[in-house]
């Protein structure tokens, strides 16, 4: 389970959308403000879902081979088969321009609310499916079990931290070096997206192949 969510979480973060899109609202005029609001949107859906997971499971992963068990594995399976596809078809289609998204043009006068439902929008929900499916195995009984929950939801999230951290504390620099980040991830948007999908979905694919049949 761990390592599962240690993969998934890293797919997440390192994802260039919703990064790009935290980057403009840091570097509006009420940037820090939306960044945060933006942040704490995405760790609480992440929460959310877990929680959710849990509730349902009373904490006690269910046993293998059971029903419940085998449905897990079989949606972690569908997911990894199609990230695999979703990168393989990304990788062979024409490249497409990328521009900025049409909210960044009311960017400067957007609300906190928008900025949350933004992160909302943004999150890549085949993979935070992906670790619900993974959250199933948890066993809360053991301090392990929640520490690999906690960290994956911060670990999902880290790129962001960072982000927001450095914009308090060096906003001059962090204008500078974060757009500068920004037009790097616009200019390998497509290779990103194809490798963290291919990455993830082979791992995933191979993972619930490996755990159906062990």
């Amino acid at each position: 389970m761990v390592l599962d969510l240690v993969v998934i979480g890293t797919a997440i973060t390192l994802g260039p959308l919703h990064n790009s899109a935290f980057i403009l609202l840091l570097s509006s005029r009420r940037g820090v403000r939306q960044g945060l609001a933006f942040l704490l949107s995405w760790l609480a859906n992440l929460i959310a879902v877990i929680a959710v997971v849990v509730l349902l499971t009373g904490g006690q992963p269910p046993a293998r081979h059971s029903t419940p068990s085998t449905a897990a594995i079989a949606a972690k399976l569908a997911i990894g088969l199609a990230l695999v596809l979703y990168g393989a078809h990304r990788r062979h289609r024409p490249p497409r321009p990328h521009g900025p998204p049409r909210w960044a043009a009311r960017i400067d006068n957007a609300s906190w609310v928008m900025a949350a439902g933004l992160a909302w929008l943004m999150q890549p929900w085949g993979l935070v499916g992906a670790g619900a499916a993974t959250a199933l195995e948890a066993n809360l009984s053991t301090t392990g079990d929640w520490l690999a929950l906690t960290g994956y939801c911060l670990l999902a999230t880290l790129s962001l931290i960072v982000m927001e951290m450095y914009a308090v504390w060096a906003p001059a620099a962090a204008e500078a070096r974060l757009n500068a980040l920004r037009n790097w991830l616009g200019q390998h948007q497509e290779q990103l997206i194809v490798t963290l999908s291919l990455l993830a979905g082979l791992w995933l694919t191979a993972a619930s192949v490996y755990e159906l049949v062990a």
